[in-house]
């Protein structure tokens, strides 16, 4: 296929293209930085709950998270809290490094829909829209390996388009282009298994650029080889922190086959695909109304917009439009997660295919040959057109997703910590013990409780919560930390529980005494 390329904007007159390359490489990091200011400004201070906590509290020490274990981003992590240690507390250092994640996301969406168009003004256009979309924006406002997802996925385009691209110019160095991809899927893969579901189409990607790479098995062997390889290196780092060198929080055994397995494999959440080919009119119709919460005006353009990407780079739509379908639908049946998080990566791709109509609706204006001023204007005007709705909603994005004020959950364990008498069982579930663990591992502080999370109690054969009662009561204070009412009430039939607080501790119970009929 002929690729139409747009280049009048790229070079004036007097241009080099040494000015070209330099202008290349800084507008991604220019775009990049004004992504990371928006995120800096509207960041999480400090500690949260749930798995924000949870991963706030993983990467420092270098733990083991809840499956799938996403080792790449807890060893990337890890690192980043060293770098970062000018940067306020581990906790905002964490919810900073995901504000890089997604800016570098926003930098690799301009690289690769430059690459697609040959624009730099809608390249530009896609790749702020992308920063401002509301799921991408938020998700750089915490700790949450979906930022780094986004970032290797990008990653990942690029190398793929820009290994099609030079296997079509015959480039001697295209090989290193796959390979490179091979390690970036890797890397993908040991931070979200949102990755696998990109496998089939960048596998029928690949034979549609060369259909001839079967009958080069040894390039194919090194690619597979440096897959693997790096895959092996990433998830070594579960079985070590859990065994050889133990971290002090580990979710599961993964320092056992059956253990790395139940880890790796998220046994645990088996069941949360439901019903994928049912109710298909009320998921579209919620896709509908996703795309429009996230884009505005310009939702009703992105049916379009594959329809110009596959006239105009039909590999890459086959690649990207296999892979925004796979995940939809997998998404759109998953009932396990905050699944908005899940459409970061057909966001990314949405906003390549609206480079691409906007880059083939101004191909198509008649212009004459010496029109070179006119098409850079039109460029101009087409990549403020894609970014017209994204500047008009940014006002309401930035308040929605602004949690600069969010102190998370540092008054309520500021004031759990205050009241649990010393040597004292806390048994907790998971949004606050998380929490907890943060205080504990990461702060250093109140060492002598023993926090009992459900998770715990399945580890280390603790059985139920009233089990871990039992076993204590009586030798050591025992707290309780249950907010179903229902749970209450059935624990207030055998012990005497009474709230330590009011307002924020109303959850947190103390363990009083047995019931008398109990005993």
């Amino acid at each position: 296929m002929v690729i139409t390329e747009i280049r009048g904007e790229e070079r004036s007159a007097g241009g080099t293209r040494a000015g070209d390359g330099r202008r290349a490489a800084v507008l991604p990091v220019v775009v990049g930085l004004v992504a990371m200011a928006a995120y800096v400004r509207t960041a999480m201070p400090d500690v949260g709950f749930w798995d924000t906590a949870e991963f706030q509290t993983i990467l420092p020490i270098m733990g083991t998270a809840h499956p799938t274990g996403f080792p790449t981003y807890v060893i990337v992590g890890w690192v980043a809290n060293l770098l970062l240690t000018p940067f306020g507390e581990p906790a905002y250092r964490m919810n900073l490094l995901s504000g890089i994640f997604v800016a570098g996301a926003a930098a690799l969406a301009v690289v690769l829909a430059r690459r697609l168009t040959e624009s730099t003004s809608v390249a530009i256009a896609a790749g702020l829209g992308l920063a401002m979309t509301p799921t991408a924006w938020a998700i750089g406002t915490h700790a949450d390996p979906h930022a780094l997802h986004l970032a290797l996925v990008a990653g990942l385009l690029v190398l793929l388009v820009g290994w099609g691209d030079a296997h079509a110019a015959g480039s001697g160095r295209a090989d290193r282009w796959l390979i490179a991809a091979s390690a970036v899927f890797a890397l993908a893969v040991g931070n979200h298994s949102l990755t696998l579901l990109l496998a089939v189409p960048v596998g029928l990607y690949v034979l549609a650029v060369d259909p001839k790479i079967v009958r080069r098995p040894r390039f194919v062997a090194t690619c597979v080889a440096v897959l693997v390889g790096v895959i092996v290196v990433v998830y070594v780092q579960m079985p070590v922190r859990a065994g050889i060198f133990p971290a002090p929080l580990i979710y599961g055994h993964p320092e056992t086959w059956d253990g790395f397995r139940y880890v790796v494999l998220a046994e645990q959440f088996r069941g949360s695909i439901v019903d994928p080919l049912g109710n298909l009119d009320v998921k579209a119709a919620e896709l509908v109304a996703l795309a429009a919460a996230q884009f505005g005006g310009l939702a009703i353009l992105i049916p379009l917009g594959f329809v110009a990407t596959l006239a105009r780079r039909p590999r890459y739509a086959l690649l990207s439009g296999s892979a925004l379908a796979v995940t939809v639908f997998f998404s759109a049946s998953y009932v396990n997660a905050d699944i908005s998080r899940y459409y970061l990566v057909p966001a990314l791709i949405a906003w390549t295919w609206l480079a691409i109509l906007a880059a083939v609706v101004v191909d198509q204006l008649p212009m004459s040959a010496s029109g070179r001023g006119l098409q850079r204007a039109s460029l101009v005007i087409a990549g403020l057109a894609l970014l017209a709705p994204t500047v008009g909603a940014l006002p309401e994005r930035a308040v929605a997703v602004d949690r600069s004020a969010d102190l998370g959950s540092r008054p309520w364990t500021d004031a759990a910590l205050a009241a649990f008498a010393p040597d004292a069982v806390v048994v907790s579930w998971w949004s606050y013990s998380t929490a907890l663990w943060y205080a504990q591992h990461v702060d250093g502080r109140r060492p002598d409780l023993w926090v009992v999370d459900d998770r715990t109690r399945l580890d280390q054969n603790l059985g139920d919560v009233i089990d871990v009662i039992d076993a204590n009561f009586g030798t050591r204070p025992v707290y309780l930390i249950r907010t179903g009412p229902g749970e209450v009430v059935r624990l207030r039939e055998r012990y005497v529980i009474e709230p330590i607080g009011n307002g924020q501790l109303a959850n947190v119970y103390l363990v009083e005494a047995r019931v008398a009929a109990t005993e």
